[in-house]
């Protein structure tokens, strides 16, 4: 390997954490891949990325995901969404992570029963009421989380 190879490896190894710095829902395992029709747990990772605390947390479900339950996270108050079946649309959590703090939300759901990518679209709001969208409409600054369903 030579030096240059080595310099920008590191470069890379150091520059990664930062890049992926962001509201993330992978499996419970973090993966970003999963099984057509697999009830899974997934997790919703949020870092506060500001020197003001991250105060609510929106997650919009994709269509084809049937949330059947959420792990209990102390110091948020959640709500939930749904449409006319009954299935969740959106979840939301409302509390406090502090600057330097992240938090990670835990789900049960089962994944379509089609191959495809899901796409998660995430909210997140901080004290000064400022709200970041990670959801595609900047996809090199706030990319949407996705998940291969196989």
């Amino acid at each position: 390997m030579t030096s240059l190879t080595r310099t920008l490896a590191l470069v890379t190894a150091l520059l990664l954490p930062v890049a992926a710095a962001h509201a993330t829902v992978r499996t419970e395992t973090g993966r970003t891949e999963s099984k057509v029709g697999a009830s899974e747990t997934y997790r919703l990772g949020v870092p506060t990325e500001k020197d003001v605390s991250t105060t609510g947390v929106r997650l919009v479900v994709p269509a084809g995901v049937a949330i059947t339950r959420f792990q209990v996270m102390p110091g948020f108050v959640r709500t939930v969404k749904t449409n006319a079946d009954g299935l969740v649309t959106e979840v939301t959590w409302r509390g406090r992570i502090a600057p330097q703090e992240y938090a990670r939300f835990f789900f049960q759901a089962r994944n379509p029963e089609q191959a495809g990518t899901l796409s998660w679209k995430v909210y997140q709001t901080y004290a000064d009421g400022s709200v970041v969208a990670w959801d595609d409409t900047d996809p090199e600054k706030t990319p949407a989380s996705k998940t291969t369903v196989k």
